[in-house]
């Protein structure tokens, strides 16, 4: 594989991971929004991501013998974001200003728990990929300094 494909592969996964980063924000941040724009409380969204290509082994390493496909991409896509249908939680608290009749306020499906355990993956994911990014530079620039001498 190439500096550039492997390059590619790492500013792809950065850029999911930036997308990633600023979902699970969303969520924290409207975690208490109990009224949005279609007058329900806030819906937790959710990144779905795909690796591009979906190929075996034995085709890529063909790919690469045959060295006829240069400008494939290699790395991975956001394939949709959408909107968790989870039920939304009922809290008792008669003084809010969205309760009902009964006293429950329908808050967001947002797990804090749950978004703060994505955000250190994703994190942790965006630090994986700027190391491969970073070594694949470092390897490039070892192969030039061979041909100095």
């Amino acid at each position: 594989m190439d500096f550039y494909k492997s390059m590619n592969i790492s500013t792809s996964a950065l850029t999911v991971n930036r997308l990633q980063l600023n979902m699970i924000s969303a969520n924290l941040a409207n975690a208490h929004t109990t009224k949005t724009e279609t007058g329900e409380p806030y819906r937790r969204k959710i990144v779905s991501i795909i690796a591009k290509p979906v190929e075996d082994f034995q085709s890529v390493l063909d790919t690469e013998v045959k060295d006829n496909d240069k400008d494939k991409f290699f790395g991975v896509n956001v394939d949709e974001i959408y909107e968790d249908q989870t039920d939304f939680r009922q809290v008792y608290n008669p003084a809010h200003p969205h309760a009902n009749e009964e006293g429950y306020v329908l808050m967001p499906n947002v797990n804090t728990v749950l978004e703060m355990t994505n955000l250190v993956v994703a994190k942790r994911s965006y630090e994986a990929n700027v190391a491969a990014m970073n070594a694949a530079k470092s390897m490039a620039l070892k192969a030039l300094e061979i041909g100095k001498t």
